[in-house]
């Protein structure tokens, strides 16, 4: 196992409303509560992020500045605002779809975000970097796995969750180790709000990714799920934690107030999850 160190991670899944936004936040301010100092970067063209955090004039700005920054290579830290103490936003911008398109036409367009963001923060100015990808295949993703090498995908309990893994390990994750190395961090289920001692998604999902042959690489110890305690589980007789981020009405209220949880509530019992996946980014993987 890597030893604790500067990194970078992408949060990514192919399909939207999967939670990329919410763990993307939550994981770099408890990476930035643990150490010194994390920068979070909103890829995603639709904005989420940057607007949920209060930061719609950077959004709707007359400077691109994603534009500046990856097609022109202008220095990343003069767009870069604060959320709270410790963690930096690079905001996103509407027109992403543009620059989408020149990267596809510039030269090393998919090595743009390593080159002129990642690389010089990295270990100077931020201890770690966390990248909230589109949903979609396309040069921005390119950039963020090229980047990061790294990637943390969620998985909320809603149709199509199997396809979501499934797809983004095949056509993210697969395609780009063509090329360059690129390690899953973890594959986390979050909001988890269901009942699993019946059929139900939540059920379904940690079934799913407990039975996966590399589940003791990938999935966190607050969503690992024993034989012994599935039996326990369906007999009554499970005294166990529920499994995984559980849905908490304190996180979408944190959300409305364009704060990350730890700072919109201190005690929420799922920080502990957020700083789990900040220890496995900081170590570079899940160490049993």
């Amino acid at each position: 196992m890597t030893e604790t160190a500067p990194r970078a991670v992408s949060v990514g899944v192919l399909k939207g409303g999967f939670g990329k936004t919410t763990t993307a936040i939550n994981t770099a301010r408890e990476l930035a509560h643990r150490n010194d100092s994390a920068l979070v970067v909103d890829l995603d063209d639709n904005g989420h992020m940057t607007r949920q955090l209060g930061f719609e004039a950077e959004f709707t700005s007359e400077t691109n500045h994603t534009k500046r920054v990856l097609v022109e290579g202008e220095d990343p830290t003069q767009y870069t605002v604060n959320v709270v103490d410790g963690l930096d936003l690079f905001p996103a911008h509407t027109e992403l779809e543009s620059v989408e398109n020149e990267l596809r036409n510039a030269t090393m367009g998919s090595a743009r975000l390593r080159k002129h963001l990642v690389d010089p923060l990295l270990g100077e100015t931020y201890d770690y970097i966390v990248v909230d990808c589109p949903a979609n295949r396309g040069k921005l993703n390119d950039n963020a796995m090229y980047a990061t090498g790294n990637i943390i995908i969620p998985l909320k309990p809603e149709s199509g969750y199997d396809s979501g893994l499934s797809n983004t390990i095949q056509r993210l994750v697969e395609d780009a180790r063509e090329y360059f190395e690129l390690n899953i961090l973890a594959v986390t289920p979050t909001a988890l709000n269901s009942r699993i001692d019946q059929d139900t998604r939540d059920r379904g999902l940690l079934e799913q990714l407990n039975s996966l042959d590399i589940a003791d690489d990938i999935v966190p110890s607050y969503a690992r799920i024993t034989e012994e305690e599935w039996d326990a589980i369906d007999a009554g007789e499970y005294d166990g934690g529920l499994p995984g981020i559980r849905f908490r009405g304190s996180i979408d209220a944190a959300h409305d107030a364009g704060l990350p949880v730890r700072d919109f509530d201190g005690d929420c019992d799922q920080l502990e999850n957020y700083a789990e996946l900040a220890s496995i980014v900081e170590r570079g993987g899940i160490d049993r």
